[in-house]
C-alpha cells in the first residue's frame, strides 16, 4: 500500500513539471489587433542625402598632377592647399613678363628725361613745337607699353596661380579620381568636397504630392539603412523649388536635416512622409505597437495570430511611428491580432 501511494505521488509531482502544451503557451502570448484609422493617408516619396555645399573641383589649366595632399575621406580646411599641377612653363612665362616690365620701365624712365630736356629746350627756343609734341608722344608711349606689360605679368602670375588647386570652405573629401602623374586637362574633374555640417535631402514630386505637401503641417525624414524611427521635421525646414521637370513633370523638394541625424551621409537613400489632404472615402489605415515588430537586416515582420492559434511571422511594409504605434502599408488586415511580445512568439513556433 506504501508503495503504491509512493507511485502516485511521483506521476503528479511529474504531471505539475511537465511543460505546457503549445497551445497552452500560444494562448498565454499577448496578442492585440491591428488597430485602424480612417485619417488621411500619408504619402511617400523616394529621396536622396545631400549635401547642401558640395563642389566638384576641376582644372582650369592642363599639365601633370605632381602633388596630391589629400585623400577621400580627409578633412579639409578653406584654401587647405589639395593639389598640384606641373607650374614650370607658367612660372616661366610669368618670369619672362617680369623682365619685359623691368625693360619697359627702363625705357619709359629715358623717355621721360628725354621729354624734360625737350620741355627746357623748348623753352629757350631751340627747337620746334614739333619736336617737343614728338617728344611727348615717346613718353607716353613708353608709360602705355609699361602698363600693358604689367597687366600681362599679372594674367601670367594668376595663370600660375591655377596650378595648385585649394579648398573653397571647410569639408570632407569625398572623391578623388585621379592619382599622381595623371594630366589634367580644363575642365576634367580632379575631387568632390562636401560640406557634412549641412545635409538636405531632396524628392521629385508629382504635382498633385506637391499640392498635398503644400497643405501639411510637417514632414516625416526615415533613413532605412539608420534603422531609427523616422525623423519629424517642421514645414519651415522645407523648400519646393518653383518649377517643374519638363519630361517628368515633377517638382524638386528640399528639406533639411537636423545635425547630426544618424545614419545621414550624402548619397544615402531617404524616404519624404506627408500627409495627404483629407478627404471624403480615404482608405482605413492600419496600425501595430512599434514593439511588436521584428527587424531582421532588410526585412520587418510581426508575428501573427494563425487559426490554430500559434503565431506566424509575417513580412510587412511599414510606414512612419506615431508615438508608440506604427503604420502598416502591407501585409496585414483589420481584425488580425499581433504578439505583442516577439520574442516570446519567436519562442512558440
Amino acid at each position: 500500500m506504501f508503495l503504491r501511494l509512493e507511485r502516485i505521488a511521483l506521476l503528479a509531482a511529474a504531471l505539475a513539471l511537465a511543460p505546457a502544451s503549445p497551445a497552452a503557451d500560444a494562448a498565454a502570448l499577448g496578442w492585440t489587433p491591428v488597430q485602424t484609422s480612417t485619417a488621411a493617408p500619408l504619402q511617400s516619396s523616394d529621396a536622396r542625402v545631400e549635401a547642401v555645399r558640395e563642389a566638384v573641383l576641376a582644372a582650369q589649366v592642363a599639365g601633370s598632377i605632381t602633388a596630391l595632399q589629400v585623400h577621400a575621406g580627409a578633412s579639409v580646411k578653406a584654401g587647405q592647399e589639395l593639389l598640384r599641377i606641373d607650374a614650370r612653363m607658367a612660372s616661366q612665362g610669368a618670369a619672362a613678363s617680369s623682365a619685359q616690365v623691368v625693360a619697359a620701365q627702363a625705357q619709359a624712365s629715358v623717355a621721360a628725361r628725354d621729354y624734360e630736356r625737350q620741355q627746357q629746350l623748348f623753352a629757350r627756343h631751340y627747337i620746334s613745337q614739333a619736336a617737343l609734341e614728338q617728344a611727348r608722344a615717346r613718353w607716353q608711349a613708353s608709360q602705355a607699353q609699361v602698363k600693358a606689360l604689367q597687366a600681362q605679368a599679372a594674367v601670367a602670375g594668376t595663370q600660375t596661380g591655377l596650378h595648385v588647386l585649394r579648398a573653397p570652405f571647410d569639408g570632407v573629401v569625398a572623391s578623388v579620381p585621379v592619382t599622381l602623374g595623371d594630366m589634367a586637362l580644363p575642365g576634367k574633374p580632379l575631387l568632390t568636397l562636401v560640406d557634412p555640417g549641412a545635409l538636405r535631402i531632396t524628392a521629385a514630386l508629382s504635382q498633385a504630392q506637391t499640392a498635398r505637401l503644400r497643405g501639411a503641417p510637417q514632414v516625416m525624414v526615415e533613413l532605412p539603412g539608420a534603422g531609427t524611427p523616422p525623423t519629424t521635421i517642421a514645414m519651415a525646414q522645407v523648400q519646393v523649388l518653383p518649377t517643374a521637370d519638363a519630361q517628368s513633370h515633377t517638382s524638386t523638394v528640399r528639406v533639411l536635416l537636423p545635425a547630426g541625424l544618424a545614419g545621414a551621409v550624402p548619397g544615402a537613400f531617404a524616404r519624404l512622409w506627408f500627409e495627404g489632404a483629407g478627404a471624403a472615402g480615404n482608405p482605413t489605415r492600419l496600425f501595430v505597437p512599434a514593439a511588436s515588430v521584428v527587424r531582421r537586416a532588410e526585412m520587418s515582420g510581426v508575428y501573427v495570430r494563425a487559426g490554430d492559434g500559434k503565431p506566424r511571422l509575417r513580412q510587412v511594409r511599414l510606414g512612419p511611428a506615431a508615438g508608440e504605434q506604427i503604420e502598416v502599408l502591407s501585409g496585414l488586415s483589420a481584425g488580425e491580432q499581433v504578439a505583442t511580445d516577439p520574442q516570446a512568439a519567436a519562442r512558440e513556433r
